[in-house]
This record gives C-alpha cells, structure tokens and sequence, in this order.
C-alpha cells in the first residue's frame, strides 16, 4: 500500500494533497479509504493528473454516466482546452473512475487505496526509467534495441498493475 512518503519520492514535496479530515467525513465510502484520501493523499502524476480538486460537497457533484460521482482530480484535455476530464469515487463501492469530458465514466480500480497504489507503481517507474520518462524537448526516437526495452520493461509495469488490481484489467 503507497505512503504519503513514497509518493513524494517521485511526485515531490508540494505536488501531493491529502483530503481534509472534515472534507471526506460525510462521503459516502468506506472509512479506510477516506483514511487513505487524508492521510497518503493524491500526487500530481505528468500526463495522468495535473490537479487535485478534491471537491469540498457532502454529496457527489460530479454528474457522468455511472451517476454522480466524487471528484478527485482534474486534467485539460491537449485537443480541447475547456474540456476536462477526472478521476473520481464511486459512492458506496469506493471504486475510481476515469470520466471523460462527455460524462462517460471509465473503471480504473476498485478501491481509492488500490488506485493509490497503482498510480505509486505507475509513476515511480516511469518516471525513474530513461525509456518511458518523456523529455521536456523534442520527442527522440527510440533505437530497435531501445525500443525492445521499452517494451519489455512496459510488460513487466503491466504484469505488476494485473497483480494490483485484476479488476482493472478485465475486458
């Protein structure tokens, strides 16, 4: 299970927000995962997460296919700068959508904690692999070789998330 602390190895100090206690309180989830909302907090992740709204309503605001949900997080869309997407909460399950700018809400883990932890598994890996961390320049093409690492080092991300999360890779 990621710590606050190991999400600020890779996100660094200041990109990490944790709920307010008072916040969270009266969300409709389980208490451990507003724990884990309060305690470990959300990291700003490059091309996942660029801001953590974390809404401030009792109820859920944000309105998408599955119902309303909690909101978490917000990220402009490259192609449409007032279009944004998010991820947010499931009342009652705890399960974390992806919701498109359209409403429509995509699974992306079963619990707050899991999605915690895999987007810890996630970024401290890219960001820590001269292959899949993208440079601030222009893109630089991969060598065959490089590429194959890249590849191999993608299938083995993929094999640790299937192990995370089973759910998350169904369908």
């Amino acid at each position: 299970m990621a710590t606050y602390d190991q999400l600020t190895e890779w996100a660094g100090l200041g990109h990490v927000t944790r709920a307010r206690r008072d916040v969270v309180a009266s969300w409709r989830i389980q208490d451990f995962m507003k724990v884990q909302l309060v305690e470990v907090g959300i990291p700003v992740a490059p091309r996942l997460i660029e801001r953590v709204v974390i809404q401030s309503e009792a109820d859920p605001v944000l309105l998408t296919s599955r119902g309303p949900l909690y909101r978490l997080t917000e990220q402009a869309d490259p192609d449409e700068s007032a279009e944004q997407s998010s991820f947010s909460i499931e009342p009652e399950t705890g399960a974390v959508y992806f919701v498109m700018p359209d409403g429509e809400a995509w699974f992306a883990n079963s619990s707050v904690d899991v999605w915690l932890d895999v987007l810890h598994r996630y970024s401290s890996c890219v960001t820590a692999s001269e292959l899949l961390s993208e440079p601030d320049g222009p893109v630089e093409y991969l060598s065959e070789e490089e590429e194959e690492q890249a590849f191999a080092e993608l299938n083995r991300l993929v094999k640790e998330l299937q192990e995370i999360d089973p759910a998350a890779f169904k369908d």
